[in-house]
């Protein structure tokens, strides 16, 4: 989405585990919600929370 935001290496592990079909638009949907929450570095726990607020990212 953008070149500014960052993953760290343990959410992108998590990121594989989605079946990759889908992970272009879960990576998509992950990065949009850490910017709306004011957040350039995708951790686990950013990832959890917008794993939940999507229901399954």
């Amino acid at each position: 989405m953008s070149s500014s935001i960052e993953w760290t290496p343990e959410a992108e592990a998590r990121l594989k585990e989605i079946p990759f079909f889908v992970r272009p638009a879960a990576r998509k949907k992950i990065e949009k919600f850490a910017q709306e929450a004011g957040t350039l570095l995708i951790t686990p726990d950013v990832y959890d929370a917008a794993k939940k607020k999507f229901g399954s990212a």
